[in-house]
């Protein structure tokens, strides 16, 4: 808990997702840790799978590129032990209940604790189904993430009662992707979670521009920022790093001046 309390600590976060192994795993390895130099707060990291029901095609494509290139689960793992000899940027997986539980969520979790990680996401994990991932989370100190969207409606006061680490607020309907206009149906859902917690709210999805940054970074506690990011990564493969390191500071910057 101790580094996923530090990211909210210097003021608005700014939260840059990639998928791990694409273009491959040593690329990876330079991304965290040169976007942790580059003012990146958390880094959330997504394990390719064959079936990310809640991403749009940039990051579908992403995962197959990665899984095309031989990434696994037990690759990713020792590639985070080689970050953490120099790197201590809070670090969070995004992935979805099959591959945590086809590794085994008692191993899982306990290579996340050993390898640094500090967070769990999962978008496909109901909060009514949480049961299912949380004994293993509380045993490794793992932060498993709650999320809400604009259905969640009354759900929402209940799932910010017992969330902890941050709220992950999925800004508009649909999957992950670049999106011209950010909804204020996030603004409203942050309003509720701090009716009943007083805890930080990160808001995801369709985020692309240092504006769109700056405008969420108004009125929630951390921007997180996916498709944009890895597009980047599409666009420039191998050389990528430069091109990642210059937008992940210029949105840093946006949402810093807030």
């Amino acid at each position: 808990m101790n580094r996923l309390k530090q990211v909210f600590a210097n003021g608005k976060a700014f939260i840059p997702f990639i998928t791990a192994g694409d273009p491959s795993l040593e690329i990876t390895k330079e991304l965290v840790v040169k976007m942790a130099e580059a003012g990146a707060d958390l880094i959330e990291l997504g394990i390719p799978f064959s079936d990310p029901v809640a991403e749009g095609q940039v990051i579908q494509d992403a995962n197959i590129r990665a899984l095309s290139g031989g990434t696994s689960v037990d690759k990713i793992f020792d590639m985070l032990r080689h970050v953490r000899k120099t790197c201590d940027v809070p670090i969070a997986f995004m992935t979805y209940a099959n591959p945590v539980f086809a590794y085994d969520p008692d191993k899982f979790l306990r290579n996340c604790r050993e390898t640094g990680v500090d967070a769990l996401i999962v978008p496909d994990l109901p909060f009514e189904e949480k049961g299912e991932l949380m004994p293993f989370c509380l045993k490794y100190g793992i932060t498993l993430i709650s999320m809400i969207a604009p259905t969640s409606n009354n759900r929402i006061h209940r799932i910010a009662r017992e969330a902890q680490g941050f709220v992950y607020c999925v800004s508009s309907m649909g999957v992950t992707g670049v999106r011209e206009n950010i909804s204020n149906d996030a603004k409203e859902m942050i309003k509720l979670v701090k009716e009943v917690n007083n805890i930080p709210c990160a808001v995801g999805f369709g985020i692309s521009t240092p504006e769109q940054a700056s405008r969420v970074a108004e009125f929630a506690d951390g921007v997180i920022v996916g498709s944009a990011i890895v597009k980047i990564v599409e666009r420039y493969g191998r050389e990528c790093v430069p091109h990642v390191v210059e937008y992940v500071r210029m949105m840093k910057n946006a949402v810093k001046v807030i």
